[in-house]
């Protein structure tokens, strides 16, 4: 059975963001939530849990292993489950935590943008200076213009988004290399968001598995992959030589991490492996559907599958809206991502969450041309 096969109806029974925020006959197609139902691994531990009344606070070492465990099975990296991996509440807090952790007040920290909109409120809300360092036309790292802006602006950090959000682009092993060079060379922390990586498969990279790159932290989660946002925990990993940056971690940190969460998590890296094959292949078909679809119904739009997460980024330019997000939220009825969340000059763009159902998609995209008169 599909795994993106839940009916609308029962989507519109739940209370997440995704479909509480907006009107009722708005179609939502842009959080970073899946359409799907529980993994089964993560659903019979959960009734574990409540089985056992087990809802106290973390104490075993479940998730930096099953972590170890499915780096290992995924990207042949091999990790010290005790040495090179801590716990955080999520994400994002390990992103600020590290950036707090590795520079100092008004020191300068790199972007690239578009890039997911937490990244810039992570720099301003630590004090420190954000400079940007756009990718390129083609949605690839810049390397020229971030050696260019490591020489003249000395950042003490950057914030690497690896696969890429919002364009999904899974940056080459070549690309990370020279990232990683010019890291070492200008004495720069890479802290890498890596949350969006396992349904990328093979085809990523793990920043601290390059040479060079042994300052650097990667932060990581299960919530992605196998839709358990709403269950906060995620795993910081240190590379050689960066473990005293999460020894130096404070102690709130780690404990922010809920025991729920990462018995979830756990699960799902241990025991969810085929579901999250057979999801990356239902997106890498999805995505498919999505770029035929634009082409019969509107063909100015450009879209090329990438790589890496299940959100498309789209240009709208040829469409002559001055806002393309907020027409299609206004007039068709079918929320994006705005493209200005992820860079002000974008407001041509607009990002789409392709983890539902094809059905969904070919109606979301029956909904943006509806809005621009075509049938």
């Amino acid at each position: 059975m599909a795994i993106f096969s839940v009916e609308l109806e029962r989507l519109r029974n739940r209370r997440s963001i995704k479909w509480a925020r907006w009107e009722p006959d708005v179609l939502p197609m842009f959080v970073a939530e899946m359409d799907v139902e529980t993994v089964p691994a993560v659903a019979e531990r959960l009734q574990q849990l409540i089985a056992e009344g087990d809802f106290g606070y973390p104490e075993l070492p479940v998730y930096q292993e099953a972590f170890a465990s499915f780096a290992d099975w995924m990207w042949d990296w091999k990790l010290d489950p005790a040495r090179d991996i801590r716990l955080a509440g999520d994400v994002m807090s390990g992103m600020r935590e590290l950036t707090l952790a590795t520079t100092e007040p008004g020191d300068a920290v790199v972007v690239n943008p578009p890039i997911y909109p937490p990244f810039r409120a992570v720099v301003r809300g630590s004090g420190r200076r954000l400079v940007e360092v756009p990718m390129t036309a083609a949605g690839r790292l810049d390397l020229d213009a971030l050696a260019e802006a490591f020489a003249a602006e000395r950042p003490s950090a950057y914030l690497l988004c690896s696969p890429h959000n919002p364009n999904g682009t899974v940056h080459t092993r070549a690309e990370l290399e020279t990232v990683a060079a010019l890291a070492a060379q200008y004495n720069v922390t890479v802290i890498s968001d890596e949350i969006h990586a396992p349904l990328a498969g093979a085809a990523h990279v793990p920043f601290t598995s390059v040479p060079g790159a042994e300052r650097s932290v990667v932060v990581t989660s299960a919530a992605k992959s196998w839709n358990l946002a709403g269950l906060k925990a995620a795993v910081l990993v240190a590379g050689s030589e960066a473990h005293d940056v999460l020894d130096g971690l404070p102690g709130h940190v780690a404990e922010s991490a809920s025991h729920v969460a990462i018995e979830a998590h756990s699960a799902a890296l241990d025991g969810g492996r085929d579901w999250l094959r057979q999801a990356s292949d239902e997106i890498a078909q999805n995505k498919l559907h999505l770029r035929s679809e634009l082409e019969r119904l509107l063909p100015q739009v450009p879209y090329e599958p990438s790589e890496g997460t299940y959100l498309a980024w789209l240009d709208c330019s040829d469409l002559g809206l001055e806002h393309a997000g907020r027409h299609f939220h206004t007039v068709g009825r079918v929320r994006f991502n705005f493209g200005t969340d992820f860079d002000s000059a974008a407001g041509q763009f607009v990002r789409m969450n392709v983890a539902t159902s094809p059905e969904l998609i070919t109606e979301g995209v029956r909904r943006m041309a509806a809005s621009l008169g075509h049938s």
